[in-house]
């Protein structure tokens, strides 16, 4: 078994058992032992349950971009790499549900994961030709977090196949964020301050 087909089954493993049991019951250790994979590896692997979780971000991060469009309006092109990231969402999707139950007790796992998300909205801007550095790089970050978090919330409540009502938030999300663009005349993502924005910002996770 390669590196990476080690980790993307301990991964699964780890978001498996918390489905299973919860997440105050994960620990690589767990995991592995779910898995039934070397415990030593493991360990060499990742250091703690936050590396599990930086992991899966990374490959949240990499299925969004693999095969993303190259053409077309800013918009379109981030449209299409938010769907991808939840598309691989939906492949583990009852252990990040019980992830987004588990947040809430764990404010010090939650404020890592945030920062974790606004890493990889950078990697998403820069997929869709945005320049994501500097002050303006860290606006749209935290923009483009907003516009995922309002998508999580929908795709936590769609029982489609399609994810129909996921495109739609996403879609909703995106065109607030051209709208102010266009009034403060900035390159930034951003939702408004309506009152499903702040707590959609506090609910987001590095999936």
């Amino acid at each position: 078994m390669s590196d990476t087909e080690f980790d993307n089954a301990l991964v699964a493993a780890a978001f498996a058992l918390g489905a299973e049991k919860g997440w105050r019951h994960v620990s690589v250790a767990a995991a592995a032992n779910h898995a039934g994979l070397d415990l030593a590896r493991a360990r060499g692997r990742f250091a703690c349950t936050g590396a599990i979780l930086r992991k899966f971000g990374q490959m949240a991060d990499q299925a969004a971009l693999t095969g993303a469009l190259t053409e077309g309006s800013v918009r379109d092109r981030l449209f299409d790499s938010l769907l991808r990231r939840f598309d691989f969402l939906q492949t583990h999707r009852d252990g990040v549900l019980a992830l987004m139950r588990f947040l809430p007790f764990c404010p010090p796992r939650a404020c890592v994961l945030a920062e974790l998300n606004i890493a990889s909205m950078g990697w998403l801007l820069e997929g869709a030709g945005v320049d994501a550095t500097g002050l303006r790089g860290a606006l749209a970050r935290r923009g483009l977090l907003l516009v995922w978090a309002y998508g999580l919330r929908a795709w936590a409540n769609d029982e489609t196949e399609d994810l129909t009502a996921t495109m739609a938030a996403v879609d909703k999300a995106l065109a607030r964020a051209d709208g102010l663009a266009a009034r403060f005349g900035s390159t930034r993502v951003a939702v408004d301050d309506g009152p499903d924005a702040a707590p959609a910002a506090q609910e987001s996770l590095a999936g």
